[in-house]
């Protein structure tokens, strides 16, 4: 079970820096850019197939993703139970 609680902190961290950044305008051509396609290719497998299923909330004329938060607290839950 170590190696799995170890992936699963990792993906979290991943999933956050990803998260953070894209709070930021990032060019396409500099070192951020690059950064965040890797993160977008390793957590978008997961997040896409829940964007099919829960649609984004509404907020004036924002609308807001809640497919990152459910992964991020649906990984904590198995971390709670997986790695005591």
């Amino acid at each position: 079970m170590g190696i799995i609680c170890y992936l699963l902190q990792v993906y979290l961290l991943v999933l956050l820096v990803r998260i953070l950044l894209s709070w930021f305008p990032i060019s396409d051509g500099g070192a951020l850019g690059s950064l965040y396609r890797v993160l977008e290719a390793v957590t978008e497998p997961v997040l896409a197939p829940l964007r099919g299923v829960l649609p984004p909330v509404r907020l004036g004329a924002v609308a807001l993703d809640l497919s990152p938060l459910v992964v991020f607290f649906g990984i904590q839950i198995l971390l709670a139970f997986l790695c005591r």
